[in-house]
Formats: structure tokens, C-alpha cells, sequence
């Protein structure tokens, strides 16, 4: 990407992007559901007002396309989506209806530095397809670097984008609006500087930049060892008929971030997670319906949204991280088929 901006955290990047962009005051921007709250919570922050999309199937948690377009009307500025456990949204259709509609396009890859989808490459006569990075496909990406993710710096963020014009409005709006930093005046490139935008303070400090700069060499062969992890998950758990897998059959590049199971109903999730954490294993849920909370009730329908609502409390996340040793990984499938042969 031709800008990059380090930032306190990937909320932060998605406030900043939706900023960038002009969302506002009685703008609408589509955004999953299933997805922790702070993607919903950045287009808030700007005035604008989140609107929810329905995931695409059991087997492919990300939002469809058809139902992103079903959800647009005169007040919508853009989309923003969530790259579901790393796995790529269908980016190609996304953007056609983006580009249709006249809306931008936040990335929201937290969970996704490193996975890659195909892409008709229209800069080319025939269009052939070109495989290209999640966060380098719509108008900004974002990154998160928490202590889970994929590149872990504690705390901290990235912002990408190849567009100048948003690049120097995300460089003034990530700190305070001020027109030069203090590195700029350090090195004599400026004495004073000028405040021209209401600005935040939304940088990544030293330390953790540092940290980031050893975490990105390692982004690489950590992914390709949570790939590792995810095949012999989905190798010996395919045939346990108390749980389905999600993402088994796609056509892009995963970063793996992390394995979620559905159950096959939502009444076993309590016990399966009592079970597990029983045995010592610690699972997860990846998420809460974003219209589920108290906060957020109001501002959505759970009729528009019967595949996120019928999916949703059926989920489960497996431990997925690149030190997770081999025997760690048989114990928990162990104990998986375990709670499987004790619920027959």
C-alpha cells in the first residue's frame, strides 16, 4: 500500500477511516453484526448510525453481498466490513456494489493481516484475476495489533490506503489537526506548527511500534502454523456430528486468526464450554451480535438479520495460536469427541 499510519488501536483506525471518508450526522453505514461491538461503536462516533447485515450462510460467516446490497438507501455512505477470522469477504462483489452505488469501502481486518482473496484486476484488458491483500481492497484498511491477534503488540493499530487525499486527512486527524509533529521539529524540518482540523490523539507510542517491527517478521510463518492447526482441526473434527465447521471450502488465503465450530444447537453451548473449561481448555465467543446489546437493541430488527440470529448462539472458538503445541492440539480434538460421545 502506497500510505500506511500506525495508530493507538484498530478502533481508532476504524474512527479515523469513517471520518476520512465524510460519514457524519444522518449518514448510514453498512456493518455486520457478528463482530466485536467497537465495529459498529467507530461509526458511531462520527454521528453516523450503523446499520446491520446478515451473515452469508452457516458455512461462510462473513456478510453477503446480496444483503449489504438489500440495505442501502439514499442515506447510505458506505460499507464497512469485517474479514470474519481471517477468512476474505467477498471483496470483488462488495466492491462492484460500493462502486455501483457511489459508496466507500472500510476494510475491517483485524483479524485478517496476511489472508488475500481474488480479485478481477481491471486494469488490465482481459481482467485477469490477481490475488490481493485484505485491507488493500477498499478505500482504508484497518489492523489490529491486540495481545490475540495475529501481530500482537499489546495495544496499537494500522490504517492503509493508497489515496493521497485521505492519507494527508488521516495524518492530520490522528494527531490533534496539528500541521507539524514533534519529530518534524526535532529534526528542524519546523519550529511552530498550526492546529487546522479537530484532531485526536491516536498515535502509537515507541515501545510498541518496536515490538510491531519484530511481530511483522514473524506474521509470516506464524500463519502458516495456525494454517497447520486449522487443517488438522478440520481433518479429525469434520465427522463429529454434534458440530459443523464453518470456512471449509473457500477460495482465498486465510491468516487463520481463529477456528470457530457451530453447534448444532444453541442449548449445548453453555455445557460444551463447561465441559472444556473442566478438561482445562479455554474456548470463546466470537461474537455477541453486535443488535443483541442493550445499547443497540433499538436500532435493528432481528427479522432482518435470521441468519446472524440463528447462527450466532451456536458458536464456538477453539484455541487457535501459532505455539499451541501438537499434543495440546490432540488433547482438546480428544476432548471435543469426548463431549460429543457423552452427549449421544
Amino acid at each position: 500500500m502506497k500510505h500506511a499510519f500506525a495508530v493507538a488501536n484498530c478502533t481508532a483506525a476504524l474512527h479515523l477511516a469513517h471520518l476520512a471518508l465524510g460519514a457524519g450526522p444522518g449518514d448510514k453505514v453498512i456493518c455486520p453484526s457478528l463482530t466485536f461491538v467497537a465495529t459498529a461503536n467507530a461509526i458511531r462516533y462520527t454521528g453516523a448510525t450503523p446499520v446491520f447485515a446478515d451473515i452469508t450462510s452457516v458455512d461462510d460467516l462473513n456478510n453477503a453481498p446480496d444483503d449489504i446490497a438489500a440495505k442501502i438507501d439514499a442515506s447510505t455512505k458506505g460499507i464497512c466490513v469485517l474479514h470474519y477470522g481471517g477468512y476474505a469477504c467477498d471483496m470483488e462483489r462488495i466492491m462492484d456494489i460500493a462502486q455501483k452505488h457511489k459508496l466507500y469501502v472500510v476494510e475491517d481486518a483485524a483479524h485478517a493481516p496476511g489472508a488475500a482473496t481474488w480479485l478481477r484486476d481491471q486494469t488490465t484488458v482481459r481482467g485477469e484475476r490477481v490475488l490481493r491483500k485484505c485491507g488493500s481492497i477498499g478505500d482504508i484498511g484497518c489492523f489490529s495489533f491486540f495481545s490475540n491477534k495475529n501481530i500482537a503488540t499489546g495495544e496499537g493499530g494500522m490504517m492503509t490506503t493508497n489515496s493521497d487525499v485521505l492519507a494527508e486527512k488521516i495524518k492530520l486527524l490522528r494527531a490533534h489537526g496539528m500541521t507539524s509533529l514533534t519529530w518534524d521539529r526535532e529534526q528542524g524540518h519546523s519550529f511552530s506548527y498550526d492546529v487546522v482540523a479537530l484532531g485526536y490523539n491516536y498515535r502509537i507510542d515507541e515501545i510498541r511500534s518496536a515490538i510491531g517491527r519484530v511481530q511483522l517478521k514473524k506474521l509470516e510463518s506464524n500463519n502458516s502454523r495456525r494454517a497447520e492447526i486449522t487443517h488438522i482441526y478440520r481433518e479429525r473434527l469434520q465427522d463429529i456430528k454434534a458440530i459443523s465447521i464453518p470456512f471449509m471450502h473457500v477460495n482465498s488465503v486465510s491468516s487463520h486468526h481463529i477456528f470457530p465450530i457451530l453447534l448444532k444447537t444453541s442449548n449445548a453451548r453453555q455445557p460444551f464450554m463447561s465441559f472444556m473449561r473442566d478438561k482445562g481448555i479455554q474456548t470463546s465467543i466470537h461474537y455477541p451480535p453486535v443488535h443483541t446489546f442493550s445499547h443497540y437493541k433499538s436500532s435493528c430488527e432481528p427479522e432482518s438479520l435470521p441468519r446472524t440470529v440463528e447462527v450466532a448462539p451456536r458458536i464456538v472458538t477453539l484455541p487457535l495460536y501459532p505455539t499451541l503445541t501438537q499434543e495440546q492440539v490432540e488433547y482438546v480434538i480428544a476432548m471435543v469427541q469426548q463431549w460429543s460421545i457423552e452427549m449421544q
